[in-house]
């Protein structure tokens, strides 16, 4: 982060990154919505099916850059790849047993 704080361009890229990923994730979030709300029942259960694989994909490429981040020191507070990895399984698991529940039910 040091060094990204001297470079302003890559200040500026880094912030640019952050304000995109959550732009995007607000897009998921009021499509998922939008779903919600006025999509058919098979649409509802395709979605939570995209919502099960696409969090899914964060063990595959990201998990494994951030735990190398914290083993390295490079992320604050220390820990928080086990702490983000839970949170997205619980995220999974929530997913996972709404679409069973409803299948089963």
């Amino acid at each position: 982060m040091e060094r990204c704080k001297k470079d302003e361009n890559l200040d500026l890229f880094v912030h640019y990154m952050g304000y995109w990923v959550a732009s995007v994730k607000l897009i998921f979030i009021f499509l998922l919505l939008v779903i919600l709300i006025t999509g058919t029942q098979t649409t509802k259960i395709f979605a939570v099916v995209a919502m099960i694989l696409s969090i899914a994909t964060y063990f595959w490429k990201l998990h494994p850059i951030i735990k190398q981040l914290d083993h390295k020191n490079k992320i604050s507070p220390k820990g928080y790849s086990k702490t983000l990895g839970l949170m997205i399984t619980g995220f999974l698991i929530m997913f996972s047993l709404a679409l069973i529940i409803y299948l089963v039910f």
